[in-house]
C-alpha cells in the first residue's frame, strides 16, 4: 500500500428539499384545507476516525464529497426523507485544517471519534406550516436551504510510542525489521526509506508501536531532504530512539546536527525522552568503536548503548530501555485525580 500523509478535499454538504404547496380534495370531505409537507435536510459530511488505516491514500483518486440533497416535501402532510451523509474514513492521527490555514481546527486521535464538518441545509416548510386563523389556503412554501461548501486539508501525524532518529543510513530500516513485523527496504545507500514505517516491536510480554521515518540531514527543519515533512510523524511520540552509525566519521558531530534539526523544528521534539545508541557496532574494529562510543558519551551526555541489528546485539536491552521510557511518560502525563473528602 501506497503511504500518503497529506490530502486536500472539497466537501459540500446536501441542499435541503423544497416544501410542498397541496391541498386536501377528498369526496365528501367539503373543506380539505392545506396539506403540503415539509422539505428533508440535505445530508451533512462527516468525517470519522477509524481502526485499521495507516495512510490517506484513499484520497489521493476522490478529493470531492458530497451530501445527498433532501427530498422535497410532497401532499397528505408527507415530508421528504433526509439525504444520505458523505462519510470521510481517516485514520488515527489526522489533523483538519480550513484552507491557507495553519492552525488544524480538529485532531482526530481516537477510534470511533467522528466531527460535521459541513451542516446539511434545512428542508423548506410546505404551505401546511404556514396556514393561520386569517389564511386558511396559503399557496406558499419554502424552497430548500443550501449546503455549506468548504476545502479542507488532511494532515496525518501518525500515532506511535517511540520513534527512530537518526542521519540516513544510520541503521532505523534494519532495526525496525529486526524488533517488528514490518519490512522496510533496506539497501546500503542513503535515503532508502522514503516514507514513514510502522512496526509493533515486543519485549517481556508486552507490545509497543514503533516509527522509522527518512533520515534527516543538516537543514531538515526548512526542507533539505525530506526530513522536514516527516518530522511531524514522532510529534506525538513518547520517546525517541536515536541511531548514530559507528562507522560514520564523527559519532558526537552526527549526534549534534540530528538535535539541532529537533531544535529548530520545534513542537515539542526536542523536550522528549531519548535513548541514544551506537549502531551498526559490528562493521567496525574495537579501536574505532570505543573512540566513536566516547566521542558520542561527551556530545549527549550519557553513555550510549551499543547496538547492532544485524547480530541482534543489545537490541533486546534497547527494546526494554524504550517500553521503561514509555511507561515513565504516560505516568508522567496521566491526569490526577483530586482526593475524595472524608465523609464519617
Amino acid at each position: 500500500m501506497q503511504f500518503l500523509d497529506q490530502a486536500r478535499v472539497h466537501l459540500r454538504s446536501g441542499d435541503g428539499g423544497a416544501g410542498c404547496v397541496s391541498f386536501r380534495r377528498e369526496k365528501f370531505i367539503e373543506f380539505g384545507g392545506p396539506d403540503g409537507g415539509d422539505g428533508g435536510k440535505g445530508g451533512d459530511v462527516l468525517v470519522q476516525c477509524v481502526d485499521g488505516l495507516n495512510t490517506l491514500i484513499d484520497f489521493r483518486y476522490q478529493q470531492h464529497f458530497k451530501g445527498r440533497t433532501g427530498m422535497h416535501g410532497s401532499g397528505r402532510n408527507r415530508a421528504g426523507p433526509k439525504g444520505a451523509d458523505a462519510v470521510l474514513k481517516v485514520p488515527v492521527g489526522t489533523q483538519l485544517f480550513d484552507e491557507d490555514a495553519d492552525e488544524p481546527f480538529a485532531d482526530l486521535t481516537v477510534v470511533g471519534q467522528s466531527l460535521r464538518v459541513c451542516r446539511g441545509g434545512n428542508g423548506g416548510f410546505g404551505n401546511a406550516y404556514f396556514t393561520t386563523s386569517t389564511n386558511r389556503a396559503p399557496r406558499r412554501a419554502n424552497p430548500g436551504e443550501q449546503g455549506e461548501e468548504r476545502t479542507v486539508t488532511l494532515r496525518l501525524k501518525l500515532i506511535a510510542d517511540a520513534g527512530l532518529v537518526g542521519l540516513p543510513n544510520a541503521g532505523k530500516s534494519t532495526f525496525l525489521a529486526t524488533v517488528s513485523a514490518a519490512r522496510p527496504k533496506i539497501a546500503a545507500y542513503p535515503f532508502t526509506t522514503l516514507h514513514p514505517q510502522l512496526g509493533v516491536a515486543a519485549v517481556d510480554s508486552r507490545e509497543f508501536v514503533l516509527a522509522d521515518i527518512p533520515g534527516l540531514i543538516e537543514g531538515a527543519h526548512e526542507g533539505v531532504g525530506l526530513g522536514d515533512r516527516f518530522l511531524g510523524h514522532i510529534e506525538r511520540c513518547r520517546v525517541l530512539l536515536h541511531l548514530v552509525d559507528a562507522g560514520g566519521e564523527h559519532a558526537g558531530r552526527d549526534y549534534r546536527t540530528v538535535r539541532a534539526e529537533l531544535d529548530a523544528y520545534g513542537a515539542g521534539l526536542a523536550g522528549k525522552r531519548e535513548i541514544v545508541a551506537l549502531s551498526k557496532v559490528e562493521t567496525v574494529d574495537p579501536e574505532t568503536l570505543r573512540k566513536q562510543a566516547d566521542r558520542l558519551r561527551r556530545a549527549c551526555g550519557q553513555p550510549p548503548l551499543r547496538v547492532s541489528a544485524a547480530t541482534r546485539t543489545n537490541v533486546t536491552d534497547a527494546l526494554r530501555r524504550l517500553a521503561g521510557a514509555i511507561d515513565a511518560e504516560r505516568a508522567e502525563s496521566a491526569p490526577v485525580e483530586p482526593a475524595k473528602a472524608w465523609t464519617p
